[in-house]
């Protein structure tokens, strides 16, 4: 399948748009990205973390008992953002989509095998049939839901030259 993106030329200086590989090599090979959910009042909630993106959507988790959480058993509509932070080198990406829940095992051992060898073990998820396992320092141990977003729209914004590329899907 190919993905064709559109230049908005309002805010270019690019001649050409950024291409679909451009953008899901950028999104793969970023080590943090920004989650931005919405609290139940309407105010964004935005926090750095780690994620994989796997199978063209992003892959991230969380405690139950962390804002995110509350805040996506409220609403599912997320921004994730990642980029270089510079004006004239890089690519900065945000995709808006749905956060969706993933369960069940075989599907969870897949992505925490990922996940583990993109940030080289310092994250080691133990997959159950309802999110990543983990134990703290005290021993204790705590499950953290996953989620998965398939975008719905990407914005890609080049740099020198400056160029925004919008991807709908």
């Amino acid at each position: 399948m190919t993905i064709e993106g559109e230049l908005d030329t309002r805010f270019s200086e690019a001649t050409a748009p950024v291409s679909w590989q451009q953008v899901s090599d950028a999104l793969t090979a970023a080590e943090l990205y920004w989650l931005t959910t919405v609290r139940r009042d309407g105010r964004p909630h935005i926090t750095p973390l780690v994620g994989a993106w796997i199978d063209d959507a992003f892959v991230f988790c969380t405690g139950p008992e962390e804002q995110k959480a509350h805040n996506l058993n409220h609403s599912t509509a997320v921004a994730v953002t990642t980029g270089a932070n510079t004006w004239n080198d890089g690519l900065d990406v945000i995709v808006e989509g749905d956060a969706q829940r993933v369960t069940g095992r075989d599907t969870l051992t897949t992505w925490a095998d990922i996940v583990r060898e993109k940030y080289h073990g310092d994250w080691d998820f133990t997959p159950t049939d309802d999110g990543f396992s983990h134990t703290d320092d005290s021993g204790d141990s705590h499950i953290a839901y996953v989620y998965r977003v398939p975008p719905a729209k990407v914005l890609a914004f080049a740099k020198s030259p400056h160029g925004q590329t919008r991807f709908r899907f």
